[in-house]
């Protein structure tokens, strides 16, 4: 760990990386309340405008599976230059993209910036930052990503609203141009450059494994579960073996997965996964769901999310505040309960919702979100020798982006199935293809209460067992 003194240079190489990042991350998100638009503008069903989310979560996971092996090949400054240009052609392309397979090929491009730019940005931190910092600076870096996505929804309805969708990518430019500056004046040249092979087969093994888990996904919103759903699942279950197989055989691994072997690591991964499948999930189907049930405007529908996004990030620091002071448990557990509590009040209060009673609903989804969240990777990488910590760090980045990617398809994919097929006004079908994704939250909610209950429990024998 490096012992020395920050400078201005360090704190300015920190922020370009940062401003890169959490603008890519808000910008996934960002599109969600433009959906209905554009679905008309594009003539395309509501359904398919997901994967302009969905497939930049993946594509940002699928990135992520790459960068062990391009921060030890290239030097960071190399690597925020081409992540800060591709954020760039990207977001220029999606602002002038004259139909939906250039904006979602654009969208693609600024999601291979944020994969590279998100890890890079933690890798500055753990590299560039002294030891008695580390802990406030990793935990900005953490709000950053718990922060944006729930942000950009509430950016997005507000600049749909008073300009257009295509000014969203726009005026994202200058902070993608400082970003630059900024990078390449301060980030140090590093070496970067250990000659490492890449495992190739494991990352294609990967890579086809969760986008044939997404898409089978994304069938459910015309065709509904039927066998084809079945064999790509089988299909995809296959190839997530294939690559657990090919990890191990090849020289290097792509993902070091023996950190499994742990009980509550395993237990932490089935929270961090839920946990992330709610949030993107829920935060990408209520402001479709405030436009069509409750005649919402974009603006209105985004600015529902903001409240409990500013909660939440406030709620952040202060549970990991509160873990470092009395331990994991307690934080987690009342941020399992808070999450419980809040996905319960959507399904039980679903024919009472109003704009505001959403926006206090969330305040509680988010609050449980955040208190939760991040100290479950925390509570993971001190499960494990310190040399294992890196591998928790890169394999529960790509869970809660996969986790993200899953919530986004399955959620409107429910939806898109009864305003597709279902009887009545669009209105009463988003009604009920909301019902059913209020009941996913919930039940998920409870495997993420349920699973910190068994950990906490088993951790708190072991601790015990340790003592004696």
């Amino acid at each position: 760990m490096n012992e020395k003194k920050m400078q201005l240079s360090d704190y300015m190489a920190l922020l370009s990386v940062a401003l890169l990042t959490f603008i890519g991350i808000m910008a996934e998100t960002a599109l969600n309340v433009t959906f209905p638009e554009l679905a008309r503008v594009f003539k395309i069903a509501l359904d398919t405008t997901q994967w302009l989310t969905a497939g930049y979560l993946l594509m940002v996971t699928i990135m992520m599976g790459t960068t062990a092996y391009l921060l030890k090949r290239f030097s960071t400054k190399h690597l925020q230059l081409a992540a800060v240009v591709a954020f760039i052609i990207g977001d220029i392309g999606s602002a002038m993209a004259p139909n939906f397979t250039i904006l979602m090929l654009s969208r693609l491009l600024q999601a291979v910036a944020t994969g590279i730019a998100t890890p890079t940005l933690f890798h500055l931190v753990f590299t560039q930052v002294p030891r008695e910092k580390l802990g406030m600076m990793t935990g900005m870096a953490g709000m950053i990503i718990s922060f944006a996505p729930a942000l950009g929804p509430t950016y997005g309805g507000w600049v749909s609203t008073a300009m257009s969708w295509r000014a969203l990518f726009w005026l994202l430019l200058p902070i993608a141009a400082i970003s630059l500056l900024l990078g390449q004046h301060y980030i140090p040249a590093g070496a970067g450059t250990k000659q490492v092979s890449f495992n190739l087969p494991s990352f294609v093994a990967l890579a086809l494994a969760m986008f044939t888990w997404i898409y089978a996904f994304s069938l459910i919103g015309n065709v509904g579960i039927t066998p084809k759903f079945y064999l790509l699942m089988g299909l995809a279950l296959v190839l997530f073996g294939i690559f657990g197989w090919l990890n191990f055989r090849g020289a290097t691994t792509l993902m070091d997965l023996r950190i499994f072997k742990h009980y509550e690591i395993s237990l932490n991964g089935v929270t961090y996964f839920s946990l992330q499948f709610i949030n993107i999930g829920l935060s990408t189907v209520i402001p479709v769901y405030a436009q069509y049930t409750l005649h919402a405007s974009p603006l209105v529908a985004g600015l529902i999310l903001l409240p409990g996004t500013i909660l939440g990030a406030v709620m952040s620091p202060i549970s990991g505040a509160l873990a470092d002071r009395v331990g994991f448990a307690m934080p987690v557990l009342t941020g399992s309960c808070l999450l419980v509590l809040g996905t319960a009040s959507f399904l039980f209060f679903q024919a009472k919702l109003t704009p505001v009673w959403i926006a206090v609903f969330f305040m509680l989804l988010r609050a449980g979100f955040n208190m939760t969240f991040a100290n479950t990777i925390s509570n993971s990488s001190t499960k494990v020798p310190v040399q294992s910590a890196a591998d928790v760090s890169s394999i529960f980045n790509v869970l809660q982006q996969f986790a993200g990617a899953t919530g986004v398809v399955f959620l409107a994919s429910l939806m898109a199935q009864f305003e597709n097929h279902g009887t009545g006004s669009m209105a009463m079908r988003t009604y009920m293809g909301g019902h059913v994704d209020f009941v996913m939250g919930f039940i998920l909610a409870l495997v993420v209460l349920g699973a910190n209950l068994v950990n906490y429990h088993f951790q708190y024998h072991l601790g015990k067992k340790k003592e004696a």
